[in-house]
């Protein structure tokens, strides 16, 4: 019976479009909008019942300090700036603990391009294989010399696989690309470094072209602190 039920082609029921008269109101609401619209409304209700208990219900002795760091603009609350939270100690001690992890981070790229020049440099320079033969006497001593002279190919690059070239020339693009990430550490270290000589107290000059000790290829102005005794 269900077969022949399902057989038998059933009515399409269409839903009730918005009357002509009622256009202007736009379109016709429908039960599965009323309830997206009751579930709403009861949640914003439900968050006003709560905020009303805690309201009612709250301590007239609670106390913590943001009421005292943050006012009220427009029913709003807004913090106090932040500008001076640390302490210029506190400044120094950052600024130090950012420049021992720049540190770190030459000192290990400085041991990975060794290392990958290293791997290179004994990839390129791989000594040839060389064969030993023993021979009873002068005459078969000869015959080897010929015979192995004449079917010796001489080695070049041509003769290297296609994978081993593209990993090489892989390698190589990489060894430059650290290279590069090597120098931009330092030129940010030395910068920090700078930073950190001129906070310090003292009387500050610029320093003549012999004063400084590693100069770069762009004009760097640098800054020596003399310390008042």
């Amino acid at each position: 019976m269900s077969s022949l039920r399902n057989s038998i082609p059933s009515r399409a029921h269409k839903e009730r479009s918005q009357p002509s008269a009622r256009k202007k109101f736009g379109l016709l609401e429908k039960h599965k909008d009323y309830v997206q619209r009751a579930k709403a409304f009861h949640k914003k209700e439900d968050t006003l019942r709560k905020l009303r208990e805690k309201a009612a219900n709250r301590n007239e002795d609670e106390f913590y300090f943001k009421m005292v760091r943050t006012k009220t603009v427009d029913g709003v609350h807004r913090p106090e700036s932040e500008a001076n939270k640390y302490t210029q100690e506190e400044l120094m001690l950052m600024k130090t603990q950012d420049m021992g992890y720049i540190l770190q981070k030459v000192q290990s790229e400085k041991k990975k391009i060794e290392r990958q020049t290293a791997s290179l440099h004994s990839i390129d320079n791989q000594p040839a294989n060389k064969h030993v033969f023993f021979a009873e006497d002068r005459e078969e001593a000869k015959e080897l010399q010929s015979r192995y002279s004449k079917s010796e190919i001489p080695f070049s690059i041509d003769h290297i696989p296609a994978g081993i070239k593209r990993k090489t020339d892989r390698s190589y693009k990489e060894l430059e690309a650290r290279k590069d990430r090597l120098s931009q550490i330092e030129k940010i270290y030395m910068d920090m470094a700078m930073k950190k000589e001129l906070q310090k107290n003292g009387r500050k000059r610029k320093l003549t072209e012999d004063e400084i000790v590693c100069p770069t290829s762009q004009p760097v102005y640098k800054w020596r602190v003399e310390r008042k005794r």
